[in-house]
């Protein structure tokens, strides 16, 4: 009876522990509070943030805590399918949201250094560098080595956050993209990143053989095997990509619908072409038309 009520306690710790990492804990509340000192800011000066940015924001910072602390952190380190997960929450939705929350206002203190970072939102620059980044962390070496030492598994989340920052940069324009790289441009953005993620997820779906042997090796959890575990992975990373990007594609085609009707009301007043595009597409028109 003692073993079996120990075993039954070893199945069900990782589904109910939680963790405490000051490394990865400490840098997500100080971005919450310097993001929140600056909305406050910019609310005294009467310029006050969007609440639906606010809530976007914090809905990504709810996001880092869950994939850090909650008990997904402890059920990644024995499962493939929920160490899956824990990535699309910090390299896909965290970044996703966080960038969402941002404005020009907010970030102005920072400008200057941003500008630097400013080739990071070339389609041409972010697209490779999260690729790479993707594909680099799955190789089993790299994976293993990852689940194996606590410094290179922060390094690996570190990595994974930050591509996904740079992927999301020319979508939401958080930092300028080139000129060309407009609403229609965007949409094919979108799906080749959604089709460089759907290689990977299908690798890991239809794959008869176990691509890290750490997790062989594991005290299954549930009675799932390893094999049906990583097949479980590559669902979580597709269905994930498949519903953001349903939602990314609905909310450009709208915009690009939008964009054309405003634009050409813009353009048959006689304002400047050029002026009239980077208004649109920056959501300037109402001081464009006010400046006529």
């Amino acid at each position: 009876m003692k073993e079996l009520h120990a075993h039954m306690i070893a199945h069900l710790a990782p589904s109910t522990s939680w963790t405490l990492d000051p490394l990865q804990i400490v840098p997500t509340l100080l971005a919450a509070a310097l993001y929140a000192r600056r909305v406050l800011t910019l609310r005294d000066r009467g310029t006050p943030v969007p609440r639906w940015r606010v809530l976007l924001f914090a809905v990504g910072i709810v996001t880092l805590l869950v994939a850090f602390v909650s008990p997904v952190h402890a059920l990644g380190e024995r499962m493939f399918s929920f160490h899956m997960l824990q990535h699309v929450l910090l390299g896909d939705l965290a970044p996703l949201a966080l960038l969402a929350g941002l404005t020009g206002p907010i970030l102005r203190p920072a400008l200057a250094w941003l500008h630097r970072l400013r080739f990071l939102a070339h389609p041409f620059v972010a697209l490779p560098l999260w690729a790479v980044n993707l594909y680099l962390w799955h190789l089993p070496f790299l994976y293993d080595a990852a689940l194996r030492h606590d410094s290179v598994h922060a390094l690996e989340h570190l990595c994974f956050f930050t591509g996904g920052l740079i992927m999301w940069l020319p979508v939401l324009e958080t930092l300028p993209a080139p000129e060309w790289f407009g609403t229609g441009a965007k949409l094919g953005y979108i799906a080749t990143v959604r089709a460089v993620e759907t290689v990977l997820g299908n690798v890991f779906f239809w794959s008869g053989s176990v691509f890290y042997g750490v997790y062989e090796h594991q005290d299954r959890l549930w009675g799932m095997s390893a094999l049906a575990d990583q097949g479980f992975a590559g669902g979580v990373m597709m269905i994930e990509g498949s519903v953001v990007t349903l939602v990314a594609l609905a909310w450009l085609f709208l915009r690009m619908a939008s964009e054309g009707e405003l634009r050409q009301q813009l353009l048959e007043r006689g304002l400047d072409p050029r002026a009239v595009r980077r208004a649109v597409r920056y959501g300037r028109a109402e001081e464009l038309s006010r400046t006529r």
